[in-house]
């Protein structure tokens, strides 16, 4: 996707972005209201991450009220410190599709920016598979086969499997792996990681003719069929 994203704060416009990057994503961000309302009005995004209180005379709500005006219908994720339910009321009332509270974890915020995308498609049904190649998770069975062949994990194998296929053709960092599948908010320093991906590959890729783990370097691991 191509993101917008309008924060004035450079830590946390340089994390966003980096995370976004790294998750496959094409991000242009901005550290004032006048430029993220031009970009916004001039050029052709799928979705705009704006922080609510910004310099340079236009603050979030200004440029979002401003968009919503033109008839631009680009999905808004707010992000702010203000965070009392009258805030967040504000921003939704004032066209914000979504809205997400300083501080939070990266994975949180790529799952919100994930749904956003998929709004307007299809997705009445809950999933209850995923499929690359011919790996198959069952989420409702908890089972895992590939070419027909049942695979026995436990359950941590299980959820980093499963993290890995539902973002099937990305990299996904060691960050993102420490919060989404273990719920660490900072890094232990310890090579758990490593140690349950090794695990993985010999139960999902070893017995097979392909490899679906890859590891990239520098950056971290992809799930994909070559």
């Amino acid at each position: 996707m191509h993101i917008l994203v309008v924060e004035d704060d450079p830590t946390v416009r340089n994390f966003v972005a980096k995370g976004l990057r790294e998750a496959g994503h094409l991000v242009e961000p901005v550290d004032n209201g006048k430029d993220g309302l031009f970009l916004a009005v001039s050029e052709n995004f799928d979705l705009i991450i704006l922080d609510r209180m910004l310099p340079g005379g236009i603050d979030g709500l200004r440029l979002l009220e401003t968009i919503r005006a033109q008839n631009n219908t680009t999905p808004v994720l707010l992000l702010s410190a203000l965070a009392d339910v009258d805030d967040r009321v504000q921003g939704l009332k004032a066209g914000g599709d979504d809205y997400v509270t300083k501080p939070f974890a990266f994975s949180e915020l790529l799952a919100r920016v994930e749904a956003l995308s998929r709004r307007g498609r299809n997705e009445n049904a809950p999933q209850t598979r995923l499929n690359v190649a011919d790996l198959e998770i069952d989420l409702l069975s908890r089972s895992v086969r590939r070419n027909g062949q049942r695979i026995d994990l436990q359950p941590r194998e299980f959820r980093l499997l499963e993290y890995l296929m539902r973002h099937a053709g990305q990299v996904v960092t060691r960050t993102m792996l420490l919060e989404g599948v273990w719920d660490y908010h900072f890094d232990p320093q310890t090579n758990v990681i490593d140690v349950h991906v090794s695990r993985l590959r010999q139960k999902v890729d070893k017995p097979f003719d392909s490899p679906l783990i890859h590891t990239i370097r520098n950056a971290g691991y992809m799930l994909r069929a070559d």
